[in-house]
């Protein structure tokens, strides 16, 4: 299945005044009962291996940094999808993210009907607070780009 990059569709202002970097991805599906919360889940679950091992050596190398490794509250209880915080969820929209030191994150996923096809799109959109914000970003783009195709191809598979 064909995924695209397009040109994102979000209002950055209201979901993360000042971001620096913003992208999105599109993939079409005959799915007619997917909503956003499905689709979110089925891109984080049961990552191919590359992705697990990949997403392993970050948190690795960036916890000794004080890094956060997940968006989940050390005693809080909040509604996660995979390592994701919910921010905002309607059944058309899913925002997940969270802010760190270096950068703050947010992913949404928006699935929308076009006759009988839908299109779900991944967007993600991200503010660096610092230089080592900035150098993470130009670090992880390449891995980023492969990333969010691959699981947005989870979605509808």
């Amino acid at each position: 299945m064909r995924v695209d990059e397009v040109t994102p569709n979000v209002d950055s202002a209201a979901l993360l005044a000042g971001a620096q970097f913003i992208d999105a991805f599109r993939v079409a599906t005959a799915r007619p009962d997917l909503d956003a919360r499905h689709a979110a889940e089925a891109m984080v679950a049961r990552q191919p291996r590359w992705i697990e091992w990949l997403l392993a050596m970050r948190n690795f190398i960036v916890a000794p940094l004080g890094l956060k490794t997940s968006g989940a509250a050390d005693g809080a209880a909040r509604d996660m999808i995979g390592i994701f915080p919910v921010v905002s969820e309607t059944p058309e929209r899913l925002i997940a993210g969270f802010n760190d030191k270096h950068l703050d994150f947010r992913l949404v996923v928006d699935v929308a009907s076009a006759g009988a096809v839908r299109s779900i799109t991944a967007t993600t959109l991200v503010l660096t607070h610092n230089w080592f914000g900035r150098a993470y970003l130009a670090v992880i783009m390449p891995f980023h780009r492969l990333i969010v195709p691959a699981m947005l191809r989870k979605a509808v598979g």
